[in-house]
């Protein structure tokens, strides 16, 4: 099968010609139709998690995928040959990959069926960045009426957790440069979107908009101490990029550290709130298989949304 690979790390991603994996025990086969890039998939390629995570070469990179069951593996259940499924590619090791024309996954965590009324290209690129968007929500709670600063609003993570925010019926401020940035933020939703430019003066912009301080944070990008420093006494911070209470030099404030539990129930909860209408999953471009490196090279230009990327 064809699929984008690294042969060692860090590296640039190429495609591949590779086995086409067999699913074990417990495990499904799924023929992917779709997939997308992540900061997961960048920072593997640019070596970030040696250390962290087993690898193992040829090293077939992606975590999304949306697709059709092809075959499983002895004991899986809840499962039919040709069913829409869509998830995240969650293994204790690195190598196996979705960017690829199939893919193994377990059956029992990263994997739901793809509801009516949800795209594939949608379903394959909200898996991951759906799941941790949708977490530090959770995570930080706005009640209605409250202001949430989210950092970094223009990746895929940040673009659907502005309509969550919105949907909570949190006041949302959102870090964008001016211009196309700035247009994308506020097009995601029909309520008004405060948008502050984060090369510029990020804390006057904030503070003009919240005199007493923000209630809450996502620390998606950006320098999380600075964004902490600008929430209320109670305040809460969500942080997808690793950052801890430790680092934080404001008392008072409450810090989580993000880790995206990619769950059947919250997938199933993220696919029926697209399907619905009610979250629009954004994808800005779409590129095939073979144009998998462009893509890479998109994402760390700093696209906005989110890239996806057809494999079949």
């Amino acid at each position: 099968m064809r699929a984008v690979t690294l042969n060692s790390v860090p590296a640039t991603p190429s495609v591949a010609d590779v086995p086409t994996p067999q699913p074990e025990a417990g495990e499904v086969l799924v023929k992917v139709a779709v997939s997308s890039i992540n900061g997961f998939d960048a920072a593997t390629a640019a070596g970030y998690l040696q250390g962290a995570m087993e690898h193992r070469f040829p090293l077939v990179v992606g975590k999304d995928f949306a697709g059709t069951v092809e075959a499983f593996g002895e004991g899986v259940e809840g499962f039919t040959a040709g069913q829409a499924v869509f998830g995240v590619v969650m293994k204790p090791f690195l190598g196996t990959g979705s960017l690829a024309q199939y893919v193994t996954v377990p059956a029992g965590y990263g994997i739901a069926p793809i509801p009516e009324g949800l795209g594939v290209q949608e379903a394959g690129a909200l898996g991951l960045a759906g799941t941790a968007a949708l977490d530090s929500i959770t995570a930080v709670a706005p009640a209605e009426g409250e202001t949430v600063l989210i950092s970094g609003a223009t990746g895929g993570v940040g673009a659907l957790a502005v309509q969550l925010a919105v949907a909570r019926g949190a006041r949302v401020i959102a870090t964008a440069r001016p211009g196309a940035e700035a247009g994308f933020v506020a097009g995601l939703t029909d309520a008004e979107i405060h948008v502050v430019d984060f090369s510029g003066d990020l804390p006057a912009q904030v503070r003009a908009l919240a005199p007493e301080g923000v209630d809450a944070v996502l620390h998606l990008a950006g320098d999380g101490s600075q964004l902490a420093s600008l929430l209320r006494p109670g305040g809460r911070l969500a942080s997808t990029i690793g950052l801890t209470a430790d680092a934080v030099e404001v008392s008072g404030v409450t810090v989580h550290t993000i880790m995206a539990d990619t769950s059947p129930q919250t997938l199933t909860a993220l696919a029926t709130q697209a399907a619905s209408g009610a979250l629009r999953v954004p994808v800005t471009a779409t590129y095939s298989l073979e144009q998998a490196p462009e893509a890479f090279a998109a994402f760390g230009a700093g696209a906005l949304g989110k890239l996806a990327v057809t494999c079949s």
